[in-house]
């Protein structure tokens, strides 16, 4: 069956309500971990993690960190509107953004938004003990998405702080509550860095310093790279085939050292969550790229939906992709990558980069378990029968595993 073929109700299982984990373990590394090694399944504790690695190998794990990006403004005929930050506008790019004063523009989504026929939003709200005023002023449709500017009255304020200030941590709508002050901490991961994300790559949640004090004691190397993960993450496939699905785009960066250190690693390593996955097999095939237009632009590195499935013809090596776009960087005098992805891992893809996955557990019918099905070549229904047999929490807040194909 070609890829585009596949129908989602073949992905489907029940996932009882009381499976789905509200809250995490008070302890992050006391999760459990299921072991999915070339077909046998077996369960530990994520703290003993290391022990199922090979020593030597590389880990790659995404370092963004999940903004506040609920804001809630109500008019004055006392109606509430929230804005839902999805993508910086002006500037587009993320660090310009944050450090942007006095004004911004974002593509969001609103709630409520019949309510909001006209004008300007305005709230009034308090950074370091001085006032500040808030506007927000639509400027008509990007897409699907609305363009919202952003207005405020002090220069001595970025916007950094506006939505530290005034916004809500976007937690998964499938916990069906409110966000709360802990989840500011327990929806990130540990090595968090660079803002962007509204969804926390929650395979990385189950991190602590002692696990990862541990891989180093173990010779595992580890790397960082940044996607910012979208709204469009939580998006159900609704079409009776995936072929008619839209995948989402999300904005990657990564450095020049991440691409070396794959280089002396045989292009191979351990994806620490989904994300990681994407970015790193979207590597291989900004590397096509190159190969094909060693003068190719940044922008036009961008990974499409189905470009992995297009007749290719033979296929270079993970090694020879890598090594023109190391070659491209270089020559291009380009320290950090700064790219994005619509690639879309079902089964019928080959991975290239990522020999062994860490993962959470998914939602039914999501691309996040055609990820994982592609992964273990379709064998997802034994891990996640096991999962569902011996008590293991599902999704954000649930547990891990550890995919050995």
């Amino acid at each position: 069956m070609k890829t585009k073929d596949i129908h989602i109700q073949d992905y489907y299982y029940r996932l009882p309500e009381e499976r789905i984990a509200k809250f995490p373990m008070a302890e992050r590394d006391h999760s459990k971990l299921l072991i999915y090694n070339k077909g046998v399944v077996s369960e530990d504790v994520f703290y003993n993690l290391p022990n199922y690695l090979p020593e030597g190998a590389l880990m790659v794990f995404n370092n963004t960190k999940v903004i506040q990006a609920r804001l809630h403004f109500r008019k004055e005929t006392g109606a509430l509107i929230e804005i839902f930050l999805l993508e910086p506008a002006q500037p587009a790019d993320y660090e310009q953004m944050f450090q942007a004063t006095g004004a911004c523009s974002w593509l969001c989504i609103v709630g409520n938004q019949k309510k909001w026929k006209e004008g300007a939003l305005r709230r009034e709200i308090t950074i370091g003990n001085k006032p500040v005023v808030v506007t927000a002023t639509r400027k008509g449709v990007h897409g699907t998405s609305q363009w919202i500017d952003f207005e405020w009255d002090s220069q001595q304020v970025n916007f950094a702080d506006i939505i530290d200030a005034m916004g809500e941590l976007p937690i998964p709508p499938y916990l069906n509550r409110e966000a709360q002050e802990s989840d500011k901490t327990t929806y990130q991961t540990v090595y968090s860095k660079i803002k962007g994300s509204v969804a926390a790559p929650t395979a990385g949640l189950h991190f602590t310093e002692r696990v990862l004090h541990d891989l180093d004691q173990h010779g595992i190397e580890r790397q960082e790279l940044t996607l910012h993960v979208g709204a469009g993450t939580f998006k159900p496939v609704k079409s009776v085939t995936i072929g008619q699905h839209q995948m989402h785009t999300e904005y990657v960066a990564v450095s020049i050292d991440i691409i070396t250190r794959l280089m002396v690693h045989n292009c191979e390593a351990i994806a620490v969550g989904t994300t990681s996955v994407r970015t790193l097999e979207s590597l291989y095939y900004m590397g096509l790229k190159v190969m094909r237009n060693p003068q190719i632009a940044e922008e036009d590195l961008h990974v499409s939906q189905w470009e992995p499935y297009a007749p290719h013809g033979p296929l270079p090596s993970a090694h020879s992709a890598l090594a023109a776009l190391l070659q491209w960087m270089l020559y291009h005098d380009v320290t950090v990558l700064h790219s994005s992805t619509q690639i879309i891992i079902a089964p019928g893809y080959r991975y290239k980069i990522v020999k062994m996955l860490i993962t959470n557990f998914h939602q039914p019918q999501s691309t996040l378990l055609l990820l994982v099905s592609a992964f273990v070549d379709g064998r997802w229904r034994k891990i996640y029968d096991y999962a569902l047999k011996h008590d293991f929490r599902f999704l954000s807040y649930g547990d891990s595993s550890l995919l050995i194909p």
